[in-house]
C-alpha cells in the first residue's frame, strides 16, 4: 500500500494506522482518486491551475490524498481513530468537480452542500461498514467529523482540514519546499483556544505569519475571476447535460473520467468541454458583454486566522498582533465580486448553449 503515501503524507505522520489504510481502500474513497481539489480548474489551460503532481502514481491532487492527509493530521495530534476517521471520511460524499455542484444548486457563497450525503454513502458501503465494525466504530462516530474541533472548526480557526489544503497547495503550486513544509507543521502544536477547545497552534508569531499569508494567497486564488469563472461555466454546462439527459443526476456521483467520457459522447456538451479546455484568459467588465456567454457570480471567502503561543504564556489569533496578517484579510474581504466576466475565446458558442440553448 506504500504506493499511495505521498511525500506529504509523510510529514503529517510517518506511518498511516490500519484502520485509515482499510477504510482509504473501500470503494468510497477510492472514487475520490478521480475526485479533484481545484472544482475542474486544472482541466482549463489557465496558467494559475497548473500543479506538481502530488506523487509518482498521483498526477492531481485529489480528494481522497487530501482526505488521508487531513486524518493523519488529526492522528498525529490527537492519536484518537474515531476523529482521524472521521476526518478521513469528511469528503466522501464530495461530487465531480466538487464545489462546482453547489453552484450549479446556487450555493456560491457557503458551498456546504457537498456534504449532505456523507451518513448515507457511509451506511450504503458494506467494505467501509466492515472496516468500521472491524475497529469498533460506528457510523456516529464518523458521520461528521464537524463535531471534533481538531478535524474541523469554525473559520478562521486552524483545522485539520483548513491546515492540509492550505500545505498541499503550498507544495502543489511549488510556493514551498517540502522542507519549509515540514518546518511549519513542525512548529504546531494543540493548545486550549477561547472556546476551550483544542486548536493547532504556531509556536511562534513568525510562524504563524508565515503560514497565514502563504493562505491568503491561496484565498485570492479560490475567489479569483478565473476560479468563479470555471467553476460556473462548469455549473452550467452539468445544468444543460442533465437537461438534456446526457446525464443522470446520480452520475454526478461517479468519477471526473466518467462523467467527462459522458461529456463527449453527446455533440453539444462535447463541444463545450473542448471550449472549456482551451480557456486561458479572462476579460472584466462592468457592463454585461452583449452576445457571450458572461457570469457575474460570488464565491466563499476562506481565510485562516490561526492562534500562536505568547512567550509570557497562552495564545492569541496572529491577526491581533499582524498589521499585515490584518490588512490581508481586510483586503480579501473588499473583493469585488460585482463584474462582469467571460473569456474572449468561443464566448458566443457558449452563450448559446449555456444560456439560451
Amino acid at each position: 500500500m506504500k504506493e499511495r503515501i505521498t511525500p506529504l503524507m509523510r510529514v503529517y505522520h510517518e506511518e498511516i494506522p490500519a484502520p485509515l489504510m482499510e477504510l482509504y481502500e473501500t470503494p468510497p474513497m477510492r472514487r475520490l482518486s478521480d475526485v479533484g481539489m481545484h472544482c475542474g480548474c486544472e482541466y482549463s489551460a489557465f496558467p494559475r491551475f497548473r500543479y506538481r503532481p502530488m506523487a509518482e502514481w498521483a498526477e492531481n491532487y485529489t480528494r481522497d490524498l487530501h482526505s488521508m492527509g487531513a486524518a493523519l493530521i488529526v492522528w498525529h495530534f490527537t492519536g484518537d481513530l474515531k476523529q482521524s476517521a472521521a476526518a478521513l471520511l469528511h469528503d466522501i460524499a464530495t461530487p465531480v468537480f466538487a464545489h462546482v455542484v453547489d453552484f450549479l444548486k446556487g450555493d456560491h457563497v457557503h458551498q456546504e452542500a457537498t456534504e449532505e450525503a456523507t451518513r448515507e454513502m457511509i451506511e450504503a458501503s458494506p467494505e467501509m461498514m466492515r472496516v468500521l465494525k472491524k475497529y469498533g466504530l460506528t457510523v456516529d462516530d464518523v458521520a461528521d467529523y464537524h463535531i471534533y474541533p481538531v478535524a474541523d472548526n469554525p473559520s478562521p480557526g486552524l483545522s485539520s482540514d483548513r491546515l492540509e489544503y492550505t500545505l498541499g497547495n503550498f507544495y502543489g503550486r511549488s510556493r514551498k519546499s517540502l522542507e519549509q513544509i515540514r518546518t511549519l507543521y513542525g512548529a504546531l502544536s494543540c493548545v486550549e483556544n477561547e472556546k476551550g477547545e483544542p486548536e493547532p497552534a504556531f509556536a511562534s508569531g513568525e510562524a504563524a505569519e508565515e503560514f497565514t499569508l502563504g493562505a491568503l494567497e491561496n484565498s485570492r486564488m479560490y475567489i479569483a475571476d478565473e476560479d468563479r469563472y470555471c467553476m460556473q461555466y462548469l455549473a452550467d454546462l452539468l445544468k444543460k447535460s442533465l437537461e438534456w439527459g446526457v446525464l443522470k443526476p446520480e452520475e454526478l456521483y461517479g468519477t471526473e473520467k466518467q462523467v467527462i467520457g459522458r461529456l463527449l459522447s453527446e455533440e453539444r456538451c462535447a463541444a463545450l468541454w473542448n471550449q472549456y479546455r482551451l480557456l486561458s484568459r479572462i476579460e472584466v467588465t462592468e457592463d454585461r458583454p452583449a452576445g457571450r456567454y458572461c457570469v457575474r457570480v460570488p464565491s466563499k471567502l476562506r481565510w485562516i486566522d490561526p492562534l500562536f503561543l505568547l512567550p509570557e504564556g497562552g495564545a492569541a489569533r496572529v491577526s491581533e498582533v499582524s498589521e499585515t496578517v490584518r490588512k490581508g484579510i481586510e483586503d480579501l474581504h473588499r473583493t469585488d465580486f460585482d463584474v462582469w466576466i467571460f473569456a474572449p475565446e468561443g464566448a458566443e458558442a457558449a452563450a448559446e448553449l449555456l444560456q439560451n440553448g
